[in-house]
């Protein structure tokens, strides 16, 4: 799975998601090593978003 790059500091950019999208949860954004596809593949499914849409949105700004 070709998932969106996480550039920068991962607070600042969970931050910014936060205010974008408020029915996302710390737990919905917690960055593990290893499972950053699972964490992609969930904000997708919750936001109903693209992958393509999710990489625009966090490198905004």
């Amino acid at each position: 799975m070709n998932t969106p790059e996480v550039k920068g500091n991962w607070n600042l950019q969970k931050s910014k998601l936060k205010q974008k999208f408020a029915t996302l949860t710390d737990q919905d954004l917690t960055y593990v090593d290893g499972k950053k596809d699972e964490m992609f593949a969930k904000l997708q499914t919750k936001l109903g978003k693209t992958k393509e849409e999710l990489q625009k949105i966090m490198d905004a700004e």
